[in-house]
C-alpha cells in the first residue's frame, strides 16, 4: 500500500474535521520521565530502543537494540548489543522501573510485558522476566502501551480489552518484581466511579503522568486493537472505525486511583507532560486526529480544565503527532509529525498562548522524540506502528541524533534500522553506567 498518511490525508483531513465538529468520539526522554525516578542530568551513555521485527529483515523478530551515544567512544552511534524476543508482537513502548534497574518492555498485539536488567551490564541488557499472563491477571486489559515509575512499582496503561478490541481499557499496577497487583479501569457512562464529566466519559486509555505534590494523576485517550492493528488506509477510510478513537483525559487521585474528573478532550490525545516548575500547574497533550496541542490546567478555583491552545500545521492535512518533549525549563516542546517527517519547536513559555518557532524535516517519517536533560541532544526513531508505517519508496526506519545550540538541529549520527537487519525502530529510553555505582559492570 502507498502510505495512508499521504494517500487519504485531504479525505481523512476532512473526515476528522466532520466528526470532531459534530462532538463524535474521534501516537520520550529525560523531561519527561517519572518524578520518582534520578534522571541523567549528564551524558547519557546508551540509548535502548524497542524495535518491531520486520519480515524479510534480519532475524524478522521484535528487539532491544542497544546503540552507544558515548562521544569519546570508539563505538560511537553504532549498535552493540541486541537481544531478539522471538517473533513479532507489534514491540512498541518501554519504561524503567524507579531504580532505572530494570527496562519494562510491552507488546501491543498480544499483550506481552518484556522485563531487561539494564543495571549489571547497561551495555548489554539481558533479559531477567517475561510476562505472558498480563490479560488474565489483569482482567481482560490487552495492548500494554506505558510503563510508569511509582516506589516500588510500576503502572501501565493498557489500550484495549479482551471482549471488543476496543479502545475502553485500564491501568493495571504491578510490583517492580513483576508480580501484579491491581487494575483500574477507566470511567465510563455507565461506570463513572465517583467521577464528574459522565458526558465525556468513553473509557479509553493511552498514557499517563503524575503530579504528586498535588496528588493527581492524568491519563489520555487512543484506540483501540481493532483499529491500530488493521491497516491504516482502511481505518482511516472506515467512517465507523473513525469514530472508534478516544476522546476524553481523566483526572485521578494519585494515592488512591479514584477517578475524579473526565475531560473532553476531542481528536486521541495522545501522551502527556506536566511541566517540571514547582508552581506551574499545568499540563500538555497533543490531539493526533486533529494536531492540537491542549493544556490541561487548575483554574482560579482549583478545578481541571482543558483548553486548545494551538493548531500545529494545516488542520486539513494534520501532522498526526507520534510524541512530543517538554524542556526542562518548561519553556519549549518538541512536536513530532508522522505524516510529514518534521519536528517542530514550540514556544510554550506562555502556556496559553504557544507558538511555532522552528521546525526541520528528520525524514520521511518520524514518531518518537528523546531528549537529553539538558536539551542539548535529541534523537529520533521512524516506526509507529508496523502497519501504519510507510511502505512505499521513501520508506525509511532509523535512528538519527542531532544537537540543538538553541538556533539549529545538527545531525550527529544516522542508524540505518532496514541496513543492520534490525527492524522498525520505535520507542527509545537512557541508560548510564553512572547509576549503578553498586554494580561491578562488565564494561569497567
Amino acid at each position: 500500500m502507498q502510505n495512508v498518511l499521504s494517500k487519504a490525508r485531504t479525505t481523512i483531513g476532512a473526515l476528522i474535521l466532520s466528526l470532531v465538529g459534530h462532538g463524535a468520539p474521534v501516537v520520550a526522554d529525560e523531561t519527561c520521565q517519572s518524578p520518582y525516578m534520578t534522571p541523567i542530568k549528564g551524558q547519557e551513555e546508551f540509548v535502548y530502543v524497542w524495535t518491531l521485527g520486520m519480515d524479510g529483515v534480519g532475524d524478522e523478530s521484535d528487539k532491544l537494540v542497544t546503540i552507544d551515544v558515548r562521544p569519546d567512544s570508539e563505538t560511537y552511534g553504532k549498535v552493540i548489543s541486541t537481544y531478539s524476543v522471538g517473533g513479532q508482537h507489534e514491540a512498541h513502548h518501554s519504561g524503567l522501573s524507579d531504580d532505572r534497574r530494570t527496562l519494562w518492555a510491552g507488546t501491543l498485539d498480544d499483550s506481552q510485558l518484556y522485563l531487561f536488567d539494564i543495571a549489571t551490564d547497561p551495555a548489554k541488557p539481558r533479559l531477567k522476566k517475561h510476562i505472558t499472563d498480563f490479560v488474565e491477571a489483569s482482567g481482560g486489559a490487552t495492548g500494554p502501551h506505558t510503563v510508569f515509575a511509582l516506589p516500588g512499582r510500576v503502572l501501565i496503561t493498557a489500550t484495549s480489552n479482551n471482549r471488543d478490541h476496543g479502545g475502553r481499557s485500564a491501568l493495571v499496577e504491578y510490583t517492580n518484581d513483576g508480580d501484579y497487583v491491581a487494575t483500574y479501569w477507566i470511567p465510563t457512562p455507565d461506570n463513572m466511579q465517583g467521577a464528574t464529566g459522565k458526558e465525556f466519559a468513553d473509557g479509553y486509555n493511552y498514557d499517563v503522568r503524575v503530579l504528586p505534590r498535588k496528588n493527581i494523576m492524568l491519563t489520555s485517550s487512543w484506540t483501540g486493537w481493532s483499529n491500530y492493528m488493521r491497516d491504516s488506509n482502511e481505518v482511516l477510510q472506515d467512517a465507523e472505525a473513525m469514530k472508534r478513537w478516544g476522546n476524553s483525559m481523566t483526572i485521578w487521585n494519585l494515592h488512591t486511583r479514584q477517578p475524579l474528573k473526565v475531560l473532553q478532550v476531542p481528536g486521541a490525545p495522545l501522551e502527556v507532560r506536566w511541566a517540571l516548575g514547582e508552581d506551574h500547574n499545568y499540563a500538555f497533550t497533543h490531539a493526533s486526529l486533529t494536531s492540537k496541542l491542549w493544556l490541561i490546567y487548575q483554574d482560579d478555583k482549583g478545578e481541571w480544565q482543558a483548553k486548545d491552545v494551538l493548531t500545529v500545521g494545516d488542520p486539513e492535512n494534520p501532522t498526526f503527532p507520534g510524541s512530543i518533549v517538554i524542556t526542562n525549563d518548561d519553556r519549549y516542546l518538541w512536536w513530532q509529525g508522522i505524516a510529514d517527517g518534521t519536528t517542530r519547536l514550540i514556544d510554550v513559555s506562555d502556556p496559553f498562548h504557544p507558538k511555532e518557532i522552528y521546525k526541520k524535516k528528520i525524514g520521511a517519517q518520524i514518531n518518537m522524540g528523546s531528549s537529553s536533560w539538558d536539551g542539548s541532544r535529541i534523537y529520533f526513531t521512524s516506526s509507529a506502528l508496523s502497519k501504519w508505517d510507510r511502505d512505499d519508496e521513501q520508506a525509511e526506519q532509523f535512528l538519527r541524533a542531532y544537537t540543538w545550540d538553541g538556533k539549529e538541529l545538527k545531525q550527529s549520527f544516522s542508524v540505518d534500522f532496514v541496513a543492520e537487519g534490525l527492524g522498525r525502530a520505535h520507542q527509545m529510553r537512557f541508560g548510564a553506567h553512572s547509576l549503578y555505582s553498586d554494580v561491578q559492570t562488565a564494561q569497567r
